[in-house]
């Protein structure tokens, strides 16, 4: 009888372990990381998604619709939010969602604050005729 040797699968699958863990980190490199600019013509500062600091990465796209004005604003992770524009005056509400606008005018912006994120929107005050 010849000397027993050990199996060589074990070795075999090894070598082969090895080659997947070269793999799949490259194959996890591929993803693309979100921008750091949403995309769009008009931006305003923005903090979103629990950062503290607001930079001007959230882009905004106005729509009409039965003379109701809407705005969504995009994030640069691709998540939006939509604000209904009031025609009273108040400001903005949220379009959809459970979580409330919480609104305050100041040093000529609209702060806005709906959950972690907050929003800072150029202001266009109304003139009101005195007669």
């Amino acid at each position: 009888m010849g000397v027993a040797t050990a199996p060589s699968f074990p070795r075999k699958l090894g070598r082969c372990a090895g080659h997947l863990l070269l793999i799949l980190p490259v194959g996890c490199s591929s993803h693309h990381e979100a921008p750091s600019v949403a995309a769009g013509d008009e931006h305003i500062a923005c903090a979103v998604g629990g950062s503290a600091k607001l930079a001007e990465v959230c882009s905004v796209e106005r729509s009409e619709k039965d003379g109701r004005l809407t705005l969504v604003v995009h994030h640069p992770d691709g998540a939006f939010r939509r604000f209904s524009v009031m025609t009273d005056g108040t400001g903005l509400a949220v379009a959809d969602g459970a979580e409330p606008a919480r609104t305050t005018l100041a040093d000529g912006k609209l702060d806005v604050s709906v959950a972690a994120d907050r929003y800072l929107f150029p202001v266009t005050a109304k003139v009101h005729d005195a007669h």
